[in-house]
């Protein structure tokens, strides 16, 4: 297993490990020379993914169940010629880092089945999307845009994908050379406002405050279930929002 310290060192110069087979005992490390990030002031919701955040399809969680999104990333897929380049000892290595609280998951639930969902690392206001995978038709998706929403709630600054994809592209994700991606790591180097389960938390906690002040025909006062205080919460209150679907929705609508 990689020491998680060694692991988050390689995270902030750049790097990160990659396995040739799942029963892989070896690893080898990668820098890309182009990496792919998605500005979070440009990700692209479609109106047909906005419609189906916006109707709650999928139950949304965080760090819910972290061991098993990484099983499903590492599951063969045929696109992959059937193999997975998460090996059982980076996986647990993701484990232990998850433990000390700087690799988090997004999962997507439907009708009580995990059906999608990502993981990734983070350290300063910096996240590094690591895998995803779907089940359903939008649940990576969705999971993706949640959390975008948590990391711009939260006060984060880089979200990194490392390699482009179409699937990427499509919501967003340009190329940048690696040198500048290291100069964007450095100037994310200061903590963000809130960890991705603490955003998670306000993000949820703000719509049913809003949820509740609209139907009671008022605003949430102070202490309010973000922690954000009375002006932020009184904010949402007023858009109506009563689901977290409908609240990231629209702030993704508006800066698409």
């Amino acid at each position: 297993m990689i020491p998680a310290d060694l692991l988050l060192t390689a995270y902030r110069s750049g790097i990160f490990p990659m396995a040739d087979s799942r029963d892989d005992r070896e690893l080898f490390w990668v820098e890309p020379r182009e990496r792919a990030i998605i500005p979070l002031d440009e990700f692209h919701c479609a109106k047909s993914l906005a419609k189906v955040i916006r109707q709650d399809r999928f139950r949304v969680t965080c760090n819910t169940a972290f061991e098993a999104v990484v099983e499903e990333c590492a599951a063969p897929r045929e696109t992959e010629g059937g193999g997975s380049w998460i090996s059982h000892r980076i996986a647990a290595s993701y484990g232990a880092l998850h433990d000390a609280g700087h690799a988090h998951s997004v999962e997507c639930w439907r009708e009580g089945r995990l059906v999608g969902g990502l993981y990734g690392v983070s350290f300063d206001s910096v996240f590094c999307g690591e895998s995803m995978f779907s089940r359903e038709g939008n649940a990576s998706k969705v999971a993706l845009a949640w959390l975008v929403a948590m990391m711009r709630r939260g006060g984060y600054r880089l979200l990194d994908c490392q390699f482009m994809t179409d699937h990427l592209a499509s919501m967003g994700a340009v190329e940048i050379p690696q040198s500048r991606y290291l100069d964007l790591v450095a100037q994310s180097g200061i903590s963000a406002r809130l960890t991705i389960p603490e955003a998670y938390s306000s993000l949820v906690g703000a719509s049913a405050s809003a949820g509740s002040a609209v139907a009671a025909g008022g605003a949430v006062g102070e202490g309010d279930a973000a922690g954000r205080g009375a002006a932020g919460a009184s904010s949402d209150a007023a858009s109506g929002f009563s689901s977290p679907g409908k609240l990231i929705a629209q702030s993704l609508i508006q800066t698409s």
